[in-house]
C-alpha cells in the first residue's frame, strides 16, 4: 500500500492520507475577494495555492535554498496545502527538495547542533507518513536521538544552539524549531511518551523565563546573564520581538494539539496560552489588525506592523479559540489579525502573489536593531506563516 501511495503521488495523481495529529483540519471556501480589487482578482482566489504556485514558480527544489528553518517552514505551510487540495505536484517538490539532503540509506549530513537545524525535521516525519520509506524515519531518528545529548539550562531547557555565543541561552524561537518536530515524531514512530513530555516541558521552561507580567515573551533569556542583551539581573532581552513571540504563540497552539489531556503540563501551557492572547488583544494595531515589530511601543513613529507574526498570531488565536483553549471572542481577533495580513498580499504584473513587509532573519538586539531590521517581501518567514494561517482561517 505504501509502494503504491509513493508511486501515485510521484505520478501526479492524487494521494489520499491520515492527517498528522498536530495538524489542523481542512478549512472551509475562500473569500469571494479580500482588499483593493485593482491589486487583486475580483473573483473567490484560493490564496493558499496562489502563493504555493508563485513559490514553486520562482524556485525549483534545488534552488529554493539549503536545509534551514525558513524553508522548512515554507514546504510545512505548502503540506497543509497539499492536505487540502491533494495537488500531488506539492508533495513531491516536497520531496525532491528533502531528497537532496536525505540519502537512501537515511543519513543526513546534518550535525544538528542548534535548535533552528532541526525545525525542517517535521518534512522527515510527513515524508514517512506519506511514503512509508525507512530512510526518512532514520533521518529523523538523528534528531531525536541528538536530543539525547543536547546541551540544556539547569532546568531542563534546551540551548538556543550548542556554540558559544548561544551557551545556556533559551529563544522563545527555539520552541517552534523543535517541538512541533518532537510531538509529530512521537505520534509517527511510537515514542509519546517520551516527546510530550518532553515538549510540554521545554514550552513551561521557556514560558517561565520568557513571559513577564504585560503577557508577552521576551525575545530570550540568557542563565549565565553574560550576554551582551542580556539583564545582569533577570537574563532576559530588553525587548519583545513579535516573530519571536509568534514562534511560541504557534508551538504551544501545536503541542497542546498533541499531547494528551492528563498530561501534567497542560494546565500550565493552557495558563500561559491564554495570558498571551489576553497580550495579543491588546497590543494588536487598533488600525491595521496586525502587530507591530516591537510589540509594546506602538507609540514610536518608527515601529512598524509586521506580517510574520501577524500570521503566527491570527493562526494561534483561532485555532485556541476553535480548539476551546482561549475563550470564543479571539476570533474576532484572529479575524481582524487575517484581513490585515491579507492587505499585505498582492498580485503582480507576473500574475504571482507577492507578500510584503516581512522581517528578515534576525538575532536578539535593542529597539533600534528590530527596527532598523530589512522589510522583505516573500520572504519565507512570512510565506510559511502565511500558508499555516490561511489553511486555518480560509473564509474568515
Amino acid at each position: 500500500m505504501r509502494r503504491r501511495r509513493l508511486r501515485t503521488a510521484l505520478t501526479g495523481l492524487v494521494l489520499t492520507s491520515a492527517a498528522l495529529t498536530t495538524l489542523p483540519a481542512a478549512a472551509p471556501a475562500p473569500p469571494a475577494s479580500i482588499g483593493p480589487a485593482a491589486a487583486r482578482p475580483a473573483a473567490a482566489t484560493d490564496w493558499s495555492t496562489a502563493v504555493v504556485d508563485s513559490t514553486m514558480a520562482r524556485y525549483t527544489p534545488s534552488t529554493i535554498g539549503g536545509w534551514s528553518y525558513p524553508v522548512g517552514l515554507y514546504l510545512y505551510g505548502q503540506y497543509l496545502t497539499y492536505r487540502r487540495t491533494h495537488d500531488a505536484r506539492y508533495l513531491t517538490y516536497i520531496k525532491s527538495y528533502v531528497d537532496r539532503f536525505v540519502k537512501s540509506d537515511g543519513s543526513i549530513d546534518q550535525s544538528f547542533n542548534s535548535l533552528d537545524s532541526m525545525q525542517a525535521g517535521r518534512l522527515l516525519v510527513i515524508l514517512h507518513h506519506e511514503t512509508g520509506q525507512d530512510r526518512y524515519r532514520k533521518a529523523a531518528k538523528k534528531i531525536r536521538d541528538r536530543l539525547d545529548t543536547y546541551p540544556r539550562t539547569s532546568d531542563g531547557g534546551f540551548w538556543h544552539a550548542d556554540t558559544s555565543s548561544r551557551a545556556h541561552q533559551l529563544w522563545a524561537d527555539g520552541v517552534y524549531m523543535v517541538n512541533p518536530f518532537l510531538v509529530e515524531y512521537g505520534k509517527e514512530f511510537g515514542d509519546s511518551a517520551y516527546t510530550d513530555n518532553e515538549a510540554a516541558r521545554q514550552l513551561y521552561v521557556y514560558g517561565s523565563h520568557l513571559q513577564v507580567a504585560n503577557g508577552l515573551l521576551r525575545h530570550a533569556y540568557d542563565e549565565s546573564r553574560t550576554a551582551s542583551w542580556a539583564d545582569p539581573q533577570t537574563g532576559l532581552a530588553p525587548e519583545h520581538w513579535c516573530r519571536a513571540v509568534g514562534w511560541y504563540s504557534m508551538a504551544i497552539v501545536n503541542v497542546l494539539d498533541a499531547i494528551p489531556a492528563n498530561q501534567s503540563r497542560r494546565p500550565q501551557l493552557l495558563a500561559s496560552l491564554r495570558k498571551l492572547a489576553a497580550a495579543l488583544e491588546k497590543y494588536q494595531d487598533p488600525a491595521t489588525g496586525r502587530w507591530l515589530q516591537v510589540m509594546d511601543k506602538g507609540d514610536r513613529s518608527d515601529n512598524w506592523t509586521e506580517t510574520s507574526c501577524s500570521s503566527m498570531f491570527t493562526y494561534a488565536l483561532s485555532r485556541g479559540a476553535q480548539q476551546g483553549y482561549l475563550d470564543p471572542h479571539y476570533a474576532a481577533v484572529a479575524h481582524r489579525g487575517y484581513h490585515g495580513v491579507l492587505a499585505k498580499l498582492s498580485v503582480g504584473p507576473d500574475g504571482r502573489t507577492n507578500l510584503a513587509g516581512i522581517s528578515i532573519g534576525t538575532n536578539v538586539g535593542d529597539y533600534a536593531y528590530y527596527i532598523a531590521r530589512d522589510r522583505a517581501t516573500n520572504d519565507f518567514h512570512g510565506l510559511g506563516a502565511f500558508l499555516i494561517m490561511n489553511e486555518q482561517l480560509r473564509g474568515d
